[in-house]
């Protein structure tokens, strides 16, 4: 595949200077003028979603759920995080970034053997668009809530080490994995069939043929895949289904969204059957990352709090330096026992984002 796909046409302006980009691709920067981003119509709120939340969340986290409430119920005011390819890195679309007020984030945050890994904030709303898929070449960049970098940064994959991705899809993380080490195997897991296929092209958009052979993506359910290979993965992340507040609230249908607020009492017990088929699948002296994009305690610390609570060969690891180095740009909540949970509020609408760490003793 060419690198450098599509961003030319993001960043031309008549008249402009032409400028190298990526290997080869030709593109007119003016970096004086932000790209006209296109507005989608205002998302509709389901209000049985909003009264389940607000019947739950402020039971759970007091006035700190008005605050998450305020920028849930504003999407125009949340941020999106720009994840550099470095497969098809692009020296003027950073310049452009840092010229548009966007910066690396985690430049001050990342040891030096994660230096690869660069993603642009900006504290303004506006997001650019994403790119299409092309057979043939390379994007030059994904789009992300920043927060979901958190678990590949606590999971800290090394080159060379066994990595699974147990509910990879839609693929972001496991990019984000492949920019900061080299595995020396990368299996990339998704059940779902639709989103299966969605994280095969996500792959195929930002890696190089040359290191497709150290991947491999499948579609299995994930509660069999620690019988199946058993203690073989140093590093195993499960972003799990939860449910996903953001996406949730603005369900389109709202007899599906009814039927699945009667149903979220199940998602704990998915969750933690995921965390128990990943902890056989990791070896002795290997770590886990759970993750979810909730505020549901029962979906995170509760979920963690019953596997410790079974399991006598794991413990949690401290992620309180990991949060301390992110402070300037999340917001973490107070009182989460077992892991870090950031949360939207105004001016950094990022989140939400549970992140417990396990270490597997034995």
């Amino acid at each position: 595949m060419v690198p450098g796909a599509g961003l030319a046409s993001l960043l031309r302006r008549p008249g402009g200077t032409t400028r190298g980009l990526g290997s080869g691709t030709q593109a007119r920067i003016d970096k004086n003028k932000k790209p006209h981003i296109r507005r989608k119509p205002q998302k509709q709120i389901c209000i049985p979603v909003l009264e389940h939340f607000d019947n739950k969340y402020r039971q759970e986290h007091g006035e700190l759920w008005d605050k998450v409430r305020e920028v849930l119920l504003l999407p125009c005011s949340w941020q999106y995080g720009v994840l550099v390819n470095k497969f098809s890195h692009s020296v003027p679309l950073e310049d452009l970034l840092q010229s548009w007020g966007y910066r690396n984030f985690l430049q001050d945050v990342l040891p030096f053997p994660q230096h690869s890994l660069r993603c642009y904030i900006s504290k303004d709303q506006h997001r650019f668009p994403r790119l299409l898929h092309h057979a043939e070449r390379l994007k030059e960049y994904y789009l992300l809530n920043a927060t979901s970098l958190l678990p590949v940064l606590a999971l800290d994959a090394q080159d060379g080490e066994c990595v699974l991705d147990m509910c990879a899809a839609p693929g972001g993380k496991s990019i984000a994995i492949l920019q900061s080490a080299t595995p020396r195997h990368f299996l990339c897991n998704e059940h779902d069939s639709l989103r299966y296929k969605w994280l095969k092209q996500t792959l195929e958009s930002f890696v190089p043929e040359d290191l497709r052979g150290l991947i491999s993506v499948t579609n299995l359910d994930g509660r069999g895949i620690g019988s199946q290979k058993s203690q073989i993965f140093d590093k195993v992340l499960v972003d799990a289904p939860c449910s996903n507040d953001r996406s949730w609230l603005y369900s389109s249908d709202v007899l599906k969204a009814r039927i699945r607020i009667a149903h979220a009492p199940n998602l704990p017990v998915l969750q933690e059957q995921l965390l128990r088929s990943a902890l056989e699948a990791l070896r002795p002296g290997g770590t886990l990352v759970y993750s979810t994009c909730t505020l549901s305690r029962a979906e995170n610390d509760d979920v963690v709090a019953s596997l410790l609570n079974s399991c006598d060969n794991i413990q949690t690891v401290n992620l309180a330096d990991l949060a301390r180095s992110l402070s300037h740009n999340f917001t973490f909540a107070k009182g989460v026992q077992h892991g870090q949970l950031i949360v939207p509020v105004k001016g950094k609408t990022w989140g939400p984002m549970y992140v417990s760490k396990l270490w597997k003793v034995h």
